[in-house]
């Protein structure tokens, strides 16, 4: 075990990244962050923030010095960053399953393999691929960049084999996924803690709703039937236990129409969707980050309140915090970023209530009146 008082080091200055260091300082740990951006919301709360690009070796030399372990708050980190430091500290999560996460195709073939069935997909690695690719998969379907694809990034729906040859050459020709497009009922993601002992626990499964692409607000607990949401939890795990994963992992899942569970993609760490964890969990999947990394035992999941997680996003940004703020039952977080962009993720709200059709509907009136 690594106890309080030892050094955390983290890839990346985000707002995971920043919830992570208050976790951890909350906890007793010290955070050093490495991250190129000197504004990085994370570096501000850190105990130190080294400003420098993630395959500076000089810069990763001097992460692995203080720090007693290592860890990352995104997957698009170099994996052989990872691997250097991994000579040198330990890494959770392992390079190999940062390296699994960031291209679809190993992903899905993962996925396979552990035996959770993803959409039908054909991969494309040039234009010549697209012809077969189409008349296996049909359409509607969507092309996907197999890296560096976030928030609806480098996704294109397409319908025809003029559209796709268009898609696949506005991404640069890059390796890329045809997937079918299904006919979902909902969207759902599983969010789970492991340690190097394989302790694991599981939250109750969210239900996700996206606007244009990006996370909107998560439900839980979602709503679904017993059956499939228990289905989901032990997909999770068996895919956790077939990476020998140590870390917080995010699964997300497609339920179609008819009742069957479909693998849409992972992520390496603690995700948008379980943020409500801050305010409605025994343990917040930030405190569980801390106790997988540092071996040890998975903190209590129980939720303590059915809650909406709502994404404030910088498309409109001006908000009136006092109307926020003066609603029984809602929690703020806001990140620390000083530049509003469209589509940049400034902050979340928490609705917690008794009723969760109430916490829909005062979570909605809430997003509303602060876009107005």
């Amino acid at each position: 075990m690594i106890l309080p008082g030892a050094t955390l080091g983290v890839l990346g200055g985000g707002q995971l990244g920043r919830m992570f260091c208050v976790a951890a300082r909350t906890m007793g740990y010290h955070t050093v962050i490495l991250d190129p951006d000197p504004a990085s919301p994370a570096g501000r709360v850190a105990d130190d923030h080294i400003q420098a690009d993630y395959t500076d070796k000089a810069a990763l030399d001097r992460l692995a010095e203080c720090c007693d372990v290592i860890t990352t708050e995104f997957e698009n980190v170099p994996a052989e960053s990872l691997k250097y430091l991994l000579d040198k500290k330990p890494v959770h999560p392992s390079p190999q399953a940062v390296e699994i996460a960031q291209n679809r195709i190993k992903e899905k073939n993962f996925a396979i393999d552990a035996g959770i069935a993803p959409a039908p997909f054909a991969a494309i690695y040039a234009e010549a691929d697209l012809q077969p690719a189409v008349e296996a998969i049909g359409f509607p379907a969507i092309l996907k960049s197999s890296t560096l694809g976030y928030d609806g990034k480098g996704q294109f729906i397409v319908d025809d084999l003029a559209q796709a040859v268009d898609a696949f050459r506005s991404m640069g020709s890059v390796e890329s996924v045809l997937e079918k497009k299904l006919d979902l009922k909902k969207e759902i993601s599983v969010l789970l803690a492991r340690n190097a002992h394989g302790d694991v626990q599981c939250y109750s499964p969210a239900e996700n709703e996206h606007r244009n692409g990006i996370l909107h607000q998560s439900i839980v607990p979602a709503r679904v039937n017993d059956e499939i949401a228990k289905e989901a939890i032990q997909k999770t795990i068996g895919l956790a236990a077939a990476m020998n994963y140590v870390g917080v992992l995010a699964v997300e899942f497609f339920i179609t129409e008819d009742d069957q569970l479909i693998f849409n993609e992972m992520a390496p760490r603690p995700h948008n969707s379980g943020h409500y964890t801050k305010d409605a969990s025994v343990t917040s999947q930030f405190e569980q980050q801390v106790r997988a990394i540092c071996d040890l035992p998975p903190g209590d999941t129980r939720l303590l309140s059915p809650v909406v997680m709502v994404n404030m996003l910088g498309d409109v940004w001006d908000p009136d915090w006092s109307f926020l703020l003066s609603e029984t039952g809602v929690k703020l977080h806001l990140y620390g970023k000083k530049e509003a962009r469209p589509g940049r993720k400034m902050g979340h709200f928490n609705v917690l209530d008794k009723d969760i059709n109430n916490a829909i509907l005062k979570a909605e009136r809430l997003f509303i009146g602060l876009s107005r």
